[in-house]
Order: structure tokens, then C-alpha cells, then sequence
């Protein structure tokens, strides 16, 4: 049976700071999930936890106090509304969330790909597309070898476009990812049962490359991962092409409902 397009465990609102969307309400969310007959969304605002140290200026002001503003979520019959939150991990490898403040969320995204992010990379190792297509590899790595409750937990983002600046840098790092390294980080990802997420913008940006930004997820179906599906909408705008986006990865990668993740309770 094709993977049916059911949910969507990436979606900001408005107290992400990096939303400028005003109108990027848990209503407006939800209203979305209903209209495309969802049974499951989550919202993931920006999140570093106070009890971290390391967090950014920008960071530091999205704590748990910050994002819990949008509870209580919105009900409905028919779609289940989880509160989740977008961590963050730096360059040293410190996440910014707490082994126990991952209760207090239904899902947990970890972008490892966030390298236009001073915090994330050092000046040496962003350099070139090789030293980034490095940090791409260990980054994943390091990740996966915490000890992680990786039932409740997704991985963003992985060919996003914050890998480099340049559109040309950014294809010629995803092209330097080495297949034994691919093969292997994915075969670890699927024993540990993390979430990998199809994204939006990932999808948009495979358009006229898209040998090159779904290698990644090639492998990670091969290796036995399994995916689910995260908008990352910041505004309506984004909500509202999200579907589209969605259906065009689950045909390319031939998905079916046996490659879905589904969130451990």
C-alpha cells in the first residue's frame, strides 16, 4: 500500500522567532491538518533548554517557558495535536535539550544540517565543501551515538540547503557524501529506530538535482529506515504547498506505509 500522507511532525508557528507570519497560529496549524485529512500533526517551535549551556543569543530566547506559550493546543476529533519542539546541536556536539525534558514533548526534531549556524560549524571546517561534507558525516554520527529516547525523535532536514551558501556548493557537498558512509549512518539510524524526515524545502530544492538531494534518502530506504513527513512551515504560504511537496517524494522514493515512522508513545 502507498505511504498515505497523514501527518506532519515539522511546523513552526509564530513564536519561532524566525517565523514573520503572524497569521502562523496553532489554529491556522490545525485548520491545515484538517483540510488535507491528517490524523496527526506536531508543532516543533525553536528550542534550547535553559538548564543547556551553550545556547546562542538567538537561542537563549527561545526556552521552554517561550515555547510552552502555545499551550494548550487547539482540539480536534479528528487530528491528534502533539507539542513538540526543534532543538538544536552545536559544534561540540551538545544538544540543546535535557535527557528529561524530552517528556515534556510528544516529538523531538534534530536538525544536524544547520551549517550556516556559527554555533554549528567552525570557520576551518566550513571552508570548503569538502571540510562541510566532513562535518555533514560526523555531525550524523555523533548524533546517533547518543543515548537518546530516538522512538519520539526525527532527524531534519538532511539536504538542507543551509549545508552552503552557494546553490553550487551546496549540490557539490551533498555529491561528496561517500556512499560507505551514507550506507553505514543509515543502516545505524534504522537500528536505533530514529525518525528521517522528507522536508518541504529539501523537496524544492531537489527540483532539476534531484539524483544529487535524495541520494541521501535513496540509501536510508534501502538501509531500512523509516520517514516521516515535516512541512517545516514557518508561515500559511508554506503550509499550503506543503502536501504537494509531499506527494511528489513519496512517489519518487516509491514509498509505502511499512517505511513510515510512527512516534513512539
Amino acid at each position: 500500500m502507498r505511504y498515505k500522507i497523514d501527518h506532519d511532525f515539522h511546523i513552526h508557528s509564530f513564536i519561532s522567532r524566525c517565523s514573520l507570519d503572524p497569521e502562523q497560529t496553532s489554529e491556522r496549524i490545525l485548520r491545515y491538518a484538517e483540510e488535507n485529512g491528517f490524523s496527526q500533526i506536531c508543532l516543533t517551535d525553536h528550542f534550547w533548554d535553559e538548564s543547556v549551556e551553550g545556547a546562542s543569543n538567538w537561542y537563549s530566547k527561545q526556552n521552554y517557558a517561550h515555547i510552552a506559550a502555545a499551550l494548550p493546543l487547539p482540539k480536534s476529533d479528528r487530528v491528534e495535536f502533539l507539542f513538540g519542539a526543534e532543538t538544536e546541536m552545536d559544534k561540540n556536539l551538545v544538544l540543546g535539550i535535557s535527557k528529561k525534558r524530552f517528556d515534556d514533548f510528544g516529538f523531538v526534531v534534530i536538525p544536524t544540517t544547520h551549517l550556516h549556524m556559527k554555533l554549528n560549524i567552525s570557520e576551518e571546517d566550513g571552508a570548503t565543501p569538502e571540510g562541510r561534507a566532513k562535518v555533514w558525516v560526523s555531525r550524523l554520527d555523533g548524533l546517533l551515538d547518543m543515548d537518546l529516547p530516538f522512538g519520539k525523535i526525527g532527524i531534519a532536514h538532511l539536504s538542507a540547503t543551509c549545508i552552503a551558501k552557494e546553490r553550487e556548493n551546496y549540490l557539490r557537498v551533498l555529491e561528496l557524501l561517500p556512499e560507505r558512509e551514507l550506507e553505514r549512518l543509515f543502516a545505524k539510524a534504522a537500528e536505533k529506530g530514529v525518525g528521517i524526515e522528507l522536508n518541504r524545502a529539501d523537496i524544492e530544492a531537489a527540483e532539476g538535482a534531484e539524483e544529487i538531494v535524495m541520494r541521501p534518502f535513496k540509501i536510508a530506504k534501502y538501509q531500512g529506515c523509516k520517514f516521516y513527513l515535516g512541512s517545516d512551515a514557518h508561515t500559511t504560504a508554506a503550509l499550503d504547498a506543503a502536501v504537494g511537496r509531499f506527494d511528489w517524494a513519496v512517489s519518487y522514493l516509491d514509498l509505502k506505509e511499512t517505511d513510515k515512522f510512527h512516534i513512539s508513545k
